[in-house]
């Protein structure tokens, strides 16, 4: 019952969808209630007044209205605290599913002035931070990832109860994110499969037929690989490399584990692309109607292990 009277009140918050960055804080979206301790406070002065009238207590009035004054004071504090703030940028790097996610959060403000003790939070992670004056902060929340595929976050809560504890204010941000979980990794993998010789080039030695540029020349190398005009152009003398074709490049193909489960499958490709990206070899992998390489390097690991993450689950 709690958890539907929840759900219902965030309907009726702002934002009620995602939004573009930068996303800027203003008061219509700033949300205060008092705490615990500020309705405690509240009853505190009601009886201090109430007495106070009762046995025509001047300075006990004046007390009661002045500490009454400084809790309303307090309440507009902590409203200004959360006006004013603006997630610059948000971002994560790619990790693997069961591994939490670092999102980093870019804050300023548009006004000076010191705002501590703020909370940010997402279901159950939860960080906090300061932003001193109008200067940029980054805050790093860590996100629990389930599942492989792109990981939309749901609205980031930010509260405050400064200065005096008296009420909470909060407010919410819902940037529009899509984060990628890479699948799981299988634990005890076989290990990569033997080169299928793709046939593709690689400067491996200077035999070969097609040249592939020129370099400094080399105590031993051969006079006919000398290139003699370039060599007049530059006043040094220069040879031709050459590359040879090889059969170095990895296969790494859906269709060959059809003993496997489709997890089962995605999990152990995702760990050869990792194991190949690891000793640097060319691969290319093969998954239900694309094909991805042969080539290696960061953007290639990462365009296959983004294929394996995107697939159609069960």
């Amino acid at each position: 019952m709690l958890s539907a009277l929840r759900t219902r009140v965030a309907s009726w918050t702002r934002p009620r969808s995602s939004e573009a960055l930068p996303i800027l804080l203003d008061r219509r979206r700033i949300y205060i209630l008092p705490t615990a301790f500020g309705m405690f406070f509240t009853v505190l002065i009601g009886t201090m007044l109430l007495g106070a009238l009762n046995y025509n207590n001047n300075p006990a009035l004046l007390l009661g209205f002045l500490l009454g004054a400084t809790a309303q004071l307090s309440l507009h504090a902590t409203h200004l605290a959360l006006s004013g703030i603006r997630l610059r940028d948000a971002r994560a790097l790619p990790v693997h599913a069961g591994d939490a996610m670092m999102l980093e959060l870019r804050f300023d403000a548009s006004r000076a002035r010191p705002r501590t003790g703020l909370v940010l939070a997402l279901d159950d992670a939860r960080t906090v931070f300061s932003l001193p004056d109008a200067e940029a902060m980054q805050v790093e929340l860590m996100l629990p990832t389930l599942k492989r595929g792109w990981l939309r976050p749901k609205r980031l809560k930010i509260s405050t109860t400064q200065p005096l504890g008296m009420a909470r204010a909060w407010s919410y941000f819902w940037p529009e994110l899509k984060l990628m979980v890479y699948p799981v990794l299988e634990p005890r993998a076989p290990p990569l499969p033997t080169h299928e010789g793709l046939g593709t080039r690689s400067r491996v030695r200077a035999q070969g037929e097609e040249p592939h540029h020129l370099r400094d020349y080399h105590i031993g190398d051969p006079p006919r690989q000398v290139a003699w005009k370039a060599s007049a152009r530059t006043g040094k003398l220069l040879v031709r490399e050459y590359e040879a074709r090889t059969d170095l490049d990895l296969r790494l193909d859906w269709s060959s584990l059809t003993s496997l489960p489709g997890e089962a499958r995605i999990s152990r490709l995702a760990r050869w692309v990792v194991e190949a990206d690891r000793i640097n070899a060319r691969y290319v992998l093969v998954l239900p109607g694309q094909k991805i390489g042969p080539s290696q390097g960061h953007a290639h690991r990462h365009a296959c292990l983004q294929a394996l993450a995107l697939l159609p689950h069960g």
